[in-house]
C-alpha cells in the first residue's frame, strides 16, 4: 500500500494530466480553403445551376452560408494580408498608391512586415502544427535572397508548399501576358517614335535640308536593339524567375508545371492532415484556381459547360472533396472548423484574344474584382463544424474575411494582440445564433491605398447603406468593368468622384442600380453625416507605415532573385515527382 501522502499526489497528477489531456483535445482543427477570384455567382450554393460544385455546396448544407461576406479589399494581395492578421490592409502598409495594387516579382522587397501578427503565429503559440499550401503572394525576402523576412515561415507557418507570387498568364505559355499595357507604353510606344525619328532624319539628310550625322542613326539603331533586347529578355526570364514552387525555402520546381498540379497540391494538404491527426492543426489551403492562367487535369479538362475556367472551378471544387474525405476518414471532421472563401470577386475583364471569357460570375452584383462595387468584394463565405454550429443555416449580416482572426483566436483561448487595431470581429456568436447582428457597424472599403466606400448597418435597423465618395469609370460605355486596362484604377483620370457621395441602401438594392437622392430618401444627409464622422473616427485610428506596395518595393531586383541553381546562369530543376512527393 502506498502512504496516503503518495496516494494524494498521484491522484493529483493523473487529475493534471486527465485536464491537460482535455483541455488538448477541445482545441479544434482550422481548414482554411481560399479560392482565388471565384466569384460569389459560381458555386451552386450561392444560386449557380451550370457549375458542378457538389462539395462546396456539401459545405452550406452542413454549416452556415453568409451571404454578405466582404473581402476587406478586391485585390490579392492587400485582401490576403487583410485576411491573415484582422485589420484592413492599409495598417500593415499592404495598399498601393499606384496603379500596381499587387506583386509581380518573386524578386521583390516588399510584403507582409514581420511585426504583423497573422493567425498563423497566434495558433503555432498555442502548440498548433500549422501549414499553408498553394498561394501566397504577400512576399519573400525584405533586403538580401534568403533573408525570408516576409516568407510564410516567418509569419507562423511551419510547413509550405506553393507558389510564393501568383499564377499569371505570364506563367503558361501561349496564354497571353498581363504586361500587355506596359508593353505598349514602354516598348511598342518608343521604337514608333525611333522608327518615325529615323525615317524623317532620313528624308530630311537625302533632300540636303539638313545635315544629320552618321552616329545619330547609328545611336537611334543601337536605342533600338536596346528596347528590343530587353523585351525579349524579360519574355524569356520572366517565367523561370516568377513562376516557381517552393517546399519551405527551397525551390521545388523552376519554372512550376502545370501537369496535375491541383492533384500534387491536395495531396500534400492530405498528408498534412495524416501526419497531425493527433495534434490540433492549421491547414490554409490557397488555391491557384480560378487565378489566369486557367489550367485543369486531364480528368477535368473539356469536361464543364464554361470552358477552361468551368473546367478549373470544378477541378478546385474536387479538391475540396478530397480534403472533406480525409477529415471523415481520420474522424475528425465533428472537431475541425473548415471555412470557405473567395479572397474577392470574379476578375469579369478577362477575355482572351479569341474573346474567351476566362472570369468567373458575380451572381446578381454590380463590378468585379479591382472595385468595391459588390461584385468586387461580396465573396463566397461558409463555415462548418458539426456540432457546434447549426447546419443549413443561412446568415444576412455584414461579415469580413478579416472575422477569421479573432474567431480563431478566441476559439484557441489566444488573447488578441493590444498593441495594434484589430478590424476584425469573433464570428461565433453570430454562428452559434447567439446573436442575431453582425459586430460591424461601419465597414470600410478600400481601393488599395484610397477610402472607396462605407457601409454602415445602423443599430436597431434592417436598412444598410453604402456611400460612395469616388467609382470607377468603366469602359467601354455600358460596360461592367475596365477594359482597355484590364482592371479598374482607384484615382485620377480612371475614376469620377462624388460630392456628395454615391448613396446606395444595399439592403434593397444589392444590385447598385439605384443611387438615393435628398429627395428619395428624406434622411439623405443624416445617413451621410453619421458615415462621415464614422470616417473621421476611422481615420484617426490609422498611422503612418512604410509602404510595402511603393515602386521601390515593387520592381524586380537581380540581387533578391531565387534561383534553384547555385551559378544562376539556368534556373531551372524540378524535385517534385506527379504525384507531389519531393524527388531526392
Amino acid at each position: 500500500m502506498l502512504p496516503t501522502r503518495d496516494m494524494m499526489t498521484l491522484l493529483l497528477l493523473l487529475l493534471f494530466f486527465c485536464e491537460a489531456q482535455s483541455r488538448a483535445a477541445s482545441k479544434p482543427n482550422f481548414v482554411l480553403l481560399m479560392a482565388d477570384d471565384l466569384g460569389i455567382g459560381d458555386p451552386g450554393c450561392y444560386g449557380n445551376k451550370t457549375l458542378r460544385t457538389p462539395n462546396i455546396d456539401r459545405l452550406a448544407r452542413e454549416g452556415v452560408k453568409l451571404t454578405q461576406h466582404l473581402a476587406a479589399s478586391p485585390l490579392c494581395t492587400p485582401s490576403r494580408a487583410a485576411f491573415m492578421t484582422g485589420r484592413y490592409p492599409v495598417r500593415s502598409g499592404m495598399a498601393s498608391r499606384s496603379q500596381v495594387g499587387v506583386f509581380l516579382f518573386s524578386a521583390s522587397s516588399g510584403g507582409l512586415p514581420p511585426s504583423e501578427i497573422t493567425f498563423a503565429k497566434l495558433l503555432k503559440d498555442q502548440g498548433y502544427s500549422t501549414a499553408l499550401i498553394g498561394k501566397w503572394h504577400l512576399g519573400i525576402s525584405c533586403q538580401a535572397r534568403g533573408d525570408f523576412c516576409h516568407h510564410p515561415t516567418s509569419h507562423g507557418f511551419d510547413y509550405f508548399h506553393g507558389l510564393p507570387v501568383t499564377n499569371l498568364r505570364d506563367c503558361k505559355p501561349g496564354e497571353g501576358s498581363v504586361f500587355t499595357r506596359a508593353f505598349r507604353l514602354l516598348v511598342f510606344l518608343p521604337l514608333q517614335l525611333i522608327a518615325v525619328a529615323l525615317l524623317t532624319l532620313a528624308v530630311l539628310r537625302w533632300l540636303g535640308l539638313f545635315r544629320v550625322p552618321r552616329c545619330v542613326f547609328l545611336f537611334l539603331f543601337l536605342l533600338a536593339a536596346l528596347i528590343l533586347g530587353l523585351l525579349l529578355g524579360f519574355l524569356h526570364s520572366f517565367r523561370p524567375l516568377n513562376c516557381f514552387l517552393m517546399r519551405n525555402r527551397d525551390i521545388s520546381q523552376q519554372p512550376l508545371s502545370y501537369d496535375n498540379l491541383t492533384q500534387r497540391l491536395t495531396a500534400d494538404a492530405a498528408r498534412f492532415l495524416r501526419r497531425n491527426a493527433e495534434t490540433p492543426f492549421l491547414l490554409v489551403l490557397s488555391f491557384l484556381h480560378v487565378h489566369t492562367a486557367l489550367f485543369s487535369s486531364k480528368d477535368f479538362a473539356g469536361k464543364s459547360q464554361h470552358g477552361a475556367y468551368g473546367d478549373a472551378a470544378e477541378e478546385m471544387d474536387w479538391s475540396v472533396g478530397q480534403i472533406l474525405d480525409v477529415l471523415d476518414e481520420l474522424k475528425l471532421a465533428n472537431n475541425t472548423l473548415v471555412y470557405f472563401s473567395s479572397d474577392q470577386g470574379a476578375h469579369v475583364e478577362e477575355v482572351t484574344v479569341k474573346g474567351e471569357v476566362q472570369g468567373g460570375s458575380n451572381g446578381i452584383y454590380k463590378g468585379g474584382k479591382a472595385n468595391n462595387w459588390e461584385g468586387g468584394i461580396r465573396v463566397p463565405g461558409i463555415v462548418r463544424w458539426p456540432g457546434v454550429i447549426r447546419a443549413g443555416l443561412e446568415i444576412d449580416e455584414p461579415t469580413s474575411n478579416m472575422d477569421v482572426f479573432p474567431t480563431v483566436a478566441k476559439l484557441t483561448g489566444s488573447p488578441l494582440p493590444q498593441d495594434r487595431v484589430i478590424d476584425g470581429r469573433d464570428l461565433m456568436p453570430l454562428l452559434q445564433g447567439r446573436t442575431q447582428r453582425s459586430e460591424h457597424e461601419f465597414l470600410f472599403h478600400y481601393c488599395n491605398f484610397y477610402l472607396n466606400a462605407v457601409r454602415w448597418h445602423p443599430p436597431n435597423s434592417t436598412s444598410i447603406w453604402k456611400a460612395f465618395f469616388f467609382t470607377p469609370k468603366f469602359s467601354p460605355e455600358g460596360a461592367n468593368g475596365c477594359f482597355p486596362t484590364h482592371v479598374c484604377f482607384c484615382h485620377g483620370q480612371y475614376v469620377t468622384y462624388h460630392d456628395p457621395p454615391l448613396l446606395y441602401e444595399i439592403s434593397r438594392d444589392p444590385q447598385e442600380r439605384n443611387p438615393l437622392t435628398p429627395t428619395s430618401e428624406p434622411r439623405f444627409w443624416e445617413i451621410l453625416e453619421a458615415m462621415q464622422e464614422a470616417v473621421a473616427r476611422h481615420a484617426r485610428t490609422l498611422q503612418d507605415v512604410p509602404n510595402q506596395l511603393s515602386l521601390g518595393n515593387l520592381i524586380w531586383k537581380p540581387w533578391m532573385q531565387l534561383c534553384c541553381s547555385s551559378s544562376g546562369l539556368s534556373c531551372q530543376c524540378d524535385r517534385e515527382d506527379q504525384d507531389g512527393r519531393q524527388s531526392p
